[in-house]
């Protein structure tokens, strides 16, 4: 019965997930409807281990006791206690643990990087970016090519970029890739403050923490800015601007990156969906 109960929890947890809708802390939300069908697809399997275990109990009797000792042996009772643990633990991690919100605790801890947004996992689809959102690493070098055209194409007719939920990594990937292509060009958008150590006192980084398939490909994305004089904020504080884009050598990374010139600004309260999420055509 015990298997009953796992596959309860697991219907359980994605239908949790889904009501109180944090299953967007974890996936892009494109996805949802893969999760959600686990709902179902859960349930179904718990109906039917539920049919099979009260099957085994009435026409499986063991009066031997050589057939109870033999079930042993075949499988130990500590190797079935660590097979159940395995699948035991996630359930009671998410309903029990709260979920953290990423904020710039997170990007100080995992070290501000710019250069190649290098990042220590070898793995492509499991690495922490910054700044940049790079999607290059699920197409062809071709077909990367050919979808950074389509999104310049977009992009670039704007006389003035917006960025929104669904525009923001799109349009951050668009810029980064094509710099030039928006010098000059009006921008405003919403973010959390970060200040990093290489900064100076008229500059700040403003972020959101974005996901491009689950979070184990989660990054944190945005533009360094500078303003007219120093701003007083502090980190995770959120705001909105708007000013103009251009390009500045940036020389504690060594590297060129596209950054705003601050016309106008002001405090906002954190969204209620912080993250954003990459969508695909």
């Amino acid at each position: 019965m015990l298997r009953t109960y796992i596959l309860l929890g697991f219907t359980f947890l994605f239908f949790h997930l889904h009501t109180t809708g944090d299953i967007s802390k974890y996936i892009n939300m494109r996805y949802s409807y893969l999760s959600f069908s686990a709902i179902f697809i859960f349930a179904f399997l718990t109906i039917v281990q539920f049919r099979m275990a009260n099957r085994k109990e009435t026409e499986h009797h063991c009066h031997d006791e050589s057939c109870c000792h033999h079930h042993e042996e075949n499988e130990t009772k500590l190797k079935k206690a660590l097979n159940y643990l395995i699948f035991i633990f996630p359930i009671v991690s998410a309903l029990a643990l709260p979920i953290a919100t990423l904020d710039s605790e997170l990007v100080k801890a995992k070290g501000f990087r710019i250069p190649g947004f290098e990042t220590e996992s070898a793995d492509p689809f499991g690495q922490r970016q910054f700044l940049r959102p790079d999607t290059s690493v699920y197409y062809g070098k071709e077909g990367y090519n050919d979808l950074m055209k389509k999104e310049l194409a977009v992009f670039s007719k704007q006389s003035r970029l917006v960025l929104n939920d669904g525009n923001y990594l799109k349009a951050m990937e668009t810029i980064y890739q094509f710099p030039g292509q928006f010098s000059d060009k009006e921008i405003e958008f919403d973010g959390f403050v970060y200040h990093d150590k290489t900064t100076n006192n008229q500059q700040l980084f403003v972020l959101r923490f974005g996901i491009i398939h689950c979070v184990a490909d989660s990054g944190v994305f945005g533009l360094l800015t500078e303003f007219s004089e120093k701003p007083h904020l502090q980190n995770d504080e959120w705001i909105h601007v708007k000013g103009k884009l251009s390009t500045i050598y940036f020389q504690p990374f060594n590297v060129t990156i596209p950054y705003v010139q601050v016309k106008e600004w002001h405090k906002i309260k954190q969204p209620e969906e912080p993250y954003v999420f990459r969508g695909y055509n």
